[in-house]
């Protein structure tokens, strides 16, 4: 079963690199690498901090992203181990320099689900919570494009980014319980 995972996996990565186009490499390798350490989640993020109403929306994303970074970079790349596709499915071609060896599961993937998520939570506005989750949809994907992960790394990336935005809910509704709780 493996086996025919990891050869749907790269005929899906392979039909994906015969769409590609100039114009389609140049975005998804810039959005891709917008990514790089969470580095673009973060920095909204950090912004969401500096205003009042929208704080708490940037606090628990990085709390989301924290849980993220641990299950995924700190704890599942290295259990798993996982080759780089370019590595493995042959005449695969990565757009992007991925210094990792460990593919699974995306990283890029968790980071923008956990923050997204944690965002769609928090946003009044339906088309925001759409625009949050596309974000990381289009996140994912991008890794796809670019031929760094497997179709099964980005889904893992999207369950567990998925888990620790519910996570820090969690987390956030148990501290506002214990805050209400000291107040009484």
């Amino acid at each position: 079963m493996l086996e025919t995972l990891l050869t749907l996996d790269g005929a899906l990565l392979l039909w994906l690199q015969d769409l590609r186009t100039p114009i389609l490499n140049a975005l998804f390798s810039f959005y891709t690498q917008l990514g790089n350490a969470g580095l673009v989640w973060i920095v909204l993020s950090a912004v969401l901090l500096l205003h009042p109403r929208t704080r708490k929306a940037g606090f628990w994303a990085l709390i989301a992203m924290l849980f993220g970074l641990l299950f995924t970079n700190v704890l599942l790349k290295h259990l798993v181990a996982r080759t780089r596709p370019w590595l493995v499915v042959e005449g695969l071609t990565a757009l992007v320099e991925e210094r990792d060896p460990n593919s699974f599961p995306s990283g890029h993937t968790c980071a923008a689900f956990a923050c997204c998520v944690t965002w769609a939570r928090f946003a009044a506005r339906r088309w925001v919570k759409v625009l949050c989750l596309a974000l990381a949809v289009l996140m994912g994907l991008s890794r796809l494009y670019v031929g760094v992960h497997f179709p099964s790394d980005v889904i893992a990336g999207c369950a567990v980014g998925c888990f620790c935005a519910f996570l820090a809910w969690a987390v956030q509704r148990k501290a506002e319980g214990i805050g209400r709780g000291r107040k009484a």
